[in-house]
C-alpha cells in the first residue's frame, strides 16, 4: 500500500501563545521534523506538511520525500488544513492508496501507534487511547473527496469517520494520546 503522510501544522497555537509548528523538543528537533519522521518511519512514502501561521519561520526538514504547502485559509480552522493536505496528496505524482494524518502537537507519539493504525488494513482507521479518538488517522483515497466536502470550521473528520465505519485501533497500551496544549 502506498501511503502519503500529512502533518497538520497550520494553527496559531493561541492557547500556547505561539504556533506549535515553531516549537522544538528539548534536544532541538522541531516538532514538524518529529512528525515527519514519525510518518516516514511508519511506512509513508512521502509527507505533506500543511503550514499556516508563521509559515515562513517554520523549520521543515529538507528531504525529497517531504513537501510543504501553506494553507492561506488556516485561520478558519483545522478543516481547511485537512482539505489542503488531502488535495496536495492527490495532486503530487501518483496519489497513492491512503493518507496517514497526524497533528504537529504530539511530539511524543511513538511510531508504534502509527504502525498499528496502518497495520489495521481498514480503509478508515484511527488511533484511540482508552476509547478516546485521536491521531493518527488513516484515510483511504476513495474517502479524500467526500471528507474534504464534509468538514468545516475547526472540526476534523470525526463525524465523517463515525458515520462511515471507522476502525478504532486501541493504542492506550502504547501512549496516552495527549497532545501538547499548554
Amino acid at each position: 500500500m502506498s501511503i502519503t503522510g500529512i502533518v497538520l501544522a497550520a494553527g496559531a497555537g493561541t492557547r500556547m501563545g505561539t504556533p506549535k509548528a515553531l516549537l522544538a523538543t528539548p534536544g532541538g528537533e522541531s516538532w514538524v521534523a518529529v512528525a515527519c519522521g514519525l510518518l516516514l518511519d511508519a511506512g509513508c512514502d512521502r509527507v505533506v506538511v500543511v503550514l499556516g501561521a508563521s509559515a515562513s519561520s517554520v523549520n521543515v526538514p529538507t528531504d525529497a520525500s517531504i513537501t510543504t504547502i501553506v494553507n492561506a485559509d488556516w485561520a478558519s480552522g483545522m478543516a481547511s488544513s485537512l482539505r489542503v493536505g488531502l488535495k496536495a496528496a492527490a495532486l503530487e505524482g501518483s496519489p497513492g492508496d491512503a493518507a496517514l494524518v497526524t497533528v504537529v502537537d504530539m511530539p511524543e507519539l511513538p511510531v508504534a501507534v502509527a504502525r498499528r493504525v496502518v497495520a489495521s488494513g481498514a480503509p478508515l482507521a484511527r488511533a484511540v487511547f482508552e476509547g478516546r479518538p485521536g491521531h493518527p488517522v488513516l484515510i483511504a483515497a476513495e474517502h479524500w473527496a467526500p471528507i474534504s466536502a464534509s468538514v468545516s470550521g475547526d472540526h476534523g473528520a470525526r463525524a465523517y469517520l463515525d458515520e462511515h465505519g471507522v476502525a478504532d485501533v486501541e493504542c492506550g497500551d502504547l501512549y496516552d494520546g495527549h497532545d501538547v496544549d499548554r
